[in-house]
Protein backbone atom coordinates (compact mmCIF):
# COMPACT_ATOMS: atom_id res chain seq x y z
CA UNK A 1 0.00 0.00 0.00
CA UNK A 2 1.33 3.28 -0.94
CA UNK A 3 1.36 6.73 0.52
CA UNK A 4 -1.79 7.52 -2.34
CA UNK A 5 -3.81 5.16 -1.11
CA UNK A 6 -4.66 6.67 2.45
CA UNK A 7 -6.20 9.69 1.28
CA UNK A 8 -6.35 12.89 2.54
CA UNK A 9 -6.83 12.58 6.16
CA UNK A 10 -4.48 10.31 7.42
CA UNK A 11 -4.07 8.90 11.04
CA UNK A 12 -0.40 8.39 12.45
CA UNK A 13 -0.63 6.08 15.86
CA UNK A 14 2.35 4.59 17.71
CA UNK A 15 4.23 4.14 20.60
CA UNK A 16 5.90 7.55 22.48
CA UNK A 17 9.29 8.45 20.54
CA UNK A 18 8.20 5.98 17.40
CA UNK A 19 8.36 8.84 14.83
CA UNK A 20 5.04 9.70 14.40
CA UNK A 21 5.54 13.89 14.70
CA UNK A 22 8.41 13.26 11.67
CA UNK A 23 6.59 10.94 9.35
CA UNK A 24 3.13 13.63 9.76
CA UNK A 25 5.87 16.56 8.75
CA UNK A 26 6.87 14.40 6.06
CA UNK A 27 3.56 13.79 4.64
CA UNK A 28 2.54 16.87 5.06
CA UNK A 29 5.23 18.85 3.17
CA UNK A 30 4.75 16.15 0.54
CA UNK A 31 1.14 16.00 -0.18
CA UNK A 32 0.45 19.55 0.93
CA UNK A 33 -1.71 18.49 3.83
CA UNK A 34 -1.74 20.06 7.55
CA UNK A 35 0.27 18.57 10.17
CA UNK A 36 -1.75 18.01 13.21
CA UNK A 37 0.22 16.71 16.47
CA UNK A 38 -1.79 15.66 19.11
CA UNK A 39 0.10 16.49 22.23
CA UNK A 40 0.60 20.08 20.75
CA UNK A 41 -3.36 19.96 21.17
CA UNK A 42 -3.38 18.11 24.91
CA UNK A 43 -0.19 20.38 25.82
CA UNK A 44 -0.12 23.95 26.78
CA UNK A 45 2.62 25.75 25.03
CA UNK A 46 5.87 26.93 26.57
CA UNK A 47 5.54 24.53 29.44
CA UNK A 48 7.02 21.22 30.59
CA UNK A 49 4.61 19.04 29.35
CA UNK A 50 1.19 20.45 31.57
CA UNK A 51 -1.78 19.18 29.77
CA UNK A 52 -5.20 21.47 29.43
CA UNK A 53 -7.95 21.35 30.53
CA UNK A 54 -9.67 17.97 28.77
CA UNK A 55 -12.77 19.94 27.65
CA UNK A 56 -10.41 22.38 25.85
CA UNK A 57 -8.56 19.66 24.30
CA UNK A 58 -11.70 17.71 23.05
CA UNK A 59 -12.72 20.85 21.40
CA UNK A 60 -9.22 21.52 19.80
CA UNK A 61 -9.15 18.09 18.80
CA UNK A 62 -12.95 17.99 16.87
CA UNK A 63 -12.19 21.53 15.11
CA UNK A 64 -8.71 19.73 13.71
CA UNK A 65 -10.77 16.59 12.42
CA UNK A 66 -13.16 18.75 10.71
CA UNK A 67 -10.87 19.95 8.10
CA UNK A 68 -10.59 18.48 4.94
CA UNK A 69 -7.22 17.46 4.38
CA UNK A 70 -4.73 16.29 7.32
CA UNK A 71 -2.35 14.06 8.72
CA UNK A 72 -2.66 13.85 12.04
CA UNK A 73 -0.07 12.23 14.87
CA UNK A 74 -0.96 10.53 18.37
CA UNK A 75 -3.31 8.21 19.98
CA UNK A 76 -5.28 9.70 22.59
CA UNK A 77 -7.26 6.63 22.71
CA UNK A 78 -10.50 7.80 23.94
CA UNK A 79 -11.02 10.11 21.29
CA UNK A 80 -9.78 7.22 18.30
CA UNK A 81 -13.37 6.71 17.28
CA UNK A 82 -14.53 10.24 16.27
CA UNK A 83 -10.60 10.85 14.18
CA UNK A 84 -11.08 7.44 12.79
CA UNK A 85 -14.78 8.23 11.39
CA UNK A 86 -12.97 11.23 9.53
CA UNK A 87 -9.72 9.49 8.32
CA UNK A 88 -9.39 8.11 5.01
CA UNK A 89 -6.03 5.93 6.23
CA UNK A 90 -4.07 4.86 8.77
CA UNK A 91 -0.37 4.20 9.73
CA UNK A 92 0.81 2.35 12.40
CA UNK A 93 3.95 2.46 13.50
CA UNK A 94 5.05 -0.64 16.03
CA UNK A 95 8.58 0.06 16.29
CA UNK A 96 10.49 -2.02 19.58
CA UNK A 97 10.89 -0.01 22.56
CA UNK A 98 14.50 0.11 22.79
CA UNK A 99 14.58 2.23 19.54
CA UNK A 100 11.80 4.50 21.80
CA UNK A 101 13.63 4.79 24.61
CA UNK A 102 16.77 5.70 22.71
CA UNK A 103 15.09 8.44 20.24
CA UNK A 104 12.97 9.97 23.80
CA UNK A 105 16.83 10.24 25.35
CA UNK A 106 18.31 11.69 22.04
CA UNK A 107 15.11 14.10 22.06
CA UNK A 108 15.64 15.50 25.48
CA UNK A 109 19.86 15.70 25.51
CA UNK A 110 20.09 16.81 21.62
CA UNK A 111 17.29 17.88 19.95
CA UNK A 112 16.36 21.67 20.57
CA UNK A 113 13.29 21.72 18.08
CA UNK A 114 11.44 19.25 16.67
CA UNK A 115 8.32 17.95 15.03
CA UNK A 116 5.17 17.72 17.58
CA UNK A 117 7.59 19.58 19.86
CA UNK A 118 5.55 22.23 22.22
CA UNK A 119 6.11 25.95 21.25
CA UNK A 120 8.22 27.35 23.75
CA UNK A 121 9.18 24.27 25.94
CA UNK A 122 11.99 21.65 25.93
CA UNK A 123 11.84 18.53 26.32
CA UNK A 124 13.51 17.07 29.20
CA UNK A 125 14.46 13.13 30.76
CA UNK A 126 11.56 11.68 33.07
CA UNK A 127 11.40 8.85 34.69
CA UNK A 128 7.74 8.83 34.33
CA UNK A 129 8.36 8.79 30.47
CA UNK A 130 10.63 5.98 30.78
CA UNK A 131 8.31 4.09 32.84
CA UNK A 132 5.73 4.92 30.02
CA UNK A 133 8.05 4.12 27.23
CA UNK A 134 9.45 0.80 28.66
CA UNK A 135 6.13 -0.57 30.85
CA UNK A 136 2.98 0.60 30.23
CA UNK A 137 3.52 0.90 26.09
CA UNK A 138 5.20 -2.14 26.00
CA UNK A 139 1.93 -3.44 27.78
CA UNK A 140 -0.38 -1.96 25.31
CA UNK A 141 1.18 -2.78 22.76
CA UNK A 142 -0.67 -6.21 21.88
CA UNK A 143 -4.12 -4.21 22.48
CA UNK A 144 -3.32 -1.48 20.15
CA UNK A 145 -2.44 -4.11 17.29
CA UNK A 146 -5.19 -6.29 17.68
CA UNK A 147 -7.25 -2.90 17.57
CA UNK A 148 -5.36 -1.38 14.32
CA UNK A 149 -6.31 -4.67 12.58
CA UNK A 150 -10.02 -4.05 13.41
CA UNK A 151 -9.59 -0.98 11.73
CA UNK A 152 -11.42 -0.68 8.33
CA UNK A 153 -9.59 1.51 6.34
CA UNK A 154 -6.65 1.61 4.29
CA UNK A 155 -3.67 0.87 6.53
CA UNK A 156 0.08 0.69 6.85
CA UNK A 157 1.86 -1.33 9.42
CA UNK A 158 5.31 -0.18 10.00
CA UNK A 159 7.29 -2.65 12.46
CA UNK A 160 11.10 -1.88 12.43
CA UNK A 161 13.51 1.06 11.26
CA UNK A 162 13.89 -0.54 8.09
CA UNK A 163 10.61 -0.30 7.68
CA UNK A 164 9.88 2.76 8.23
CA UNK A 165 12.71 3.95 6.10
CA UNK A 166 11.59 1.98 3.17
CA UNK A 167 8.30 3.78 3.52
CA UNK A 168 9.99 7.09 3.57
CA UNK A 169 11.69 6.17 0.02
CA UNK A 170 9.34 4.39 -1.81
CA UNK A 171 6.77 7.06 -0.87
CA UNK A 172 9.54 10.42 -1.78
CA UNK A 173 9.06 11.44 1.76
CA UNK A 174 12.30 13.13 3.42
CA UNK A 175 12.67 13.67 7.32
CA UNK A 176 14.58 17.07 6.59
CA UNK A 177 11.94 20.48 6.09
Amino acid sequence: MTLDDLGSRIIILGPSNSGKSTLAEAIARARGLEAIHLDQLHHLPGTDWVQRPREEFVRLHEAAIAGDRWVMDGNYSSLLPSRLARATGVIRLELPTAVSLFRYARRCWFERERAGGLAGGRDSVKWGMIHHIAVTTRANRKRASLAFDAMRLPKVRLEAPAALTGFYRANGLSRQP
